[in-house]
């Protein structure tokens, strides 16, 4: 009886999280040289923005990916599905966030059958970096464990010790909440097939100041 009641607390917690069990598509890590030439610098305050997928049909999260603005912004994307030709990647770090590409990746992650939530707190240029370095290292992410890991990253971070170890995503949304995150939705109501819209995307990364 034990044993069964294990196992369906965990087939739950799966499904709870069933938007970051999916591998990327592809198999390898982008080279590093691909990896170089995406570098983005955003010359805004450093930030932390949370993402969190949510069904449109239940209210639970789905997914959890962490935008980071440091000294590059990237996003941390935990057993994502955001990866195609054209976007470099390596392990769980999408590489060379311009607006163009976040505005990309956020769309990618709102469809009929779920809405985004953003929600961004400023952070100091040393913590923010430590968030870079620690997202640098952890991937690649287990299937189902997008919301587990960014706490993890979260928790490692000053001023974030408190940040819940949580498999399910609507608790670090919670978290933000009460840290004062900014919060904002994207609801967009096409084809749940984002397949679609990987194959259908245009690489634009922006040159980069040298000064």
């Amino acid at each position: 009886m034990t044993v069964l009641v294990r196992l369906c607390a965990l087939l739950l917690v799966v499904a709870s999280v069933s938007a970051c069990s999916v591998r990327n598509p592809i198999e390898s890590n982008s080279p590093d040289s691909e990896v170089a030439a995406a570098r983005y610098v955003d010359s805004g305050p450093k930030q932390l923005t949370l993402y969190t997928m949510i069904s449109n049909d239940t209210g639970a999260g789905a997914h959890t990916s962490l935008l980071i603005n440091a000294s590059e912004r990237v996003a941390f994307d935990p057993a994502g599905s955001f990866r195609t030709d054209g976007i470099a990647a390596k392990n769980d770090v999408v590489y060379g966030m311009t607006p163009y590409l976040v505005d990309q990746y956020t769309r990618f992650h709102a469809r009929e059958t779920y809405h985004v939530v953003l929600q961004t707190i400023e952070v100091s240029p040393e913590v923010a970096e430590m968030a870079l370095r620690k997202a640098k290292t952890l991937g690649p992410v287990l299937e189902a464990q997008c919301a587990l890991t960014t706490s993890q990253l979260l928790s490692s971070l000053p001023g974030f010790e408190d940040a819940p170890r949580s498999y399910y995503p609507r608790k670090l949304m919670d978290y933000f909440t009460a840290k004062g995150a900014t919060y904002d939705r994207l609801f967009e109501y096409d084809d749940d097939d984002k397949s679609k819209v990987l194959a259908a995307f245009v690489p634009e990364y922006e040159s980069v100041p040298t000064n």
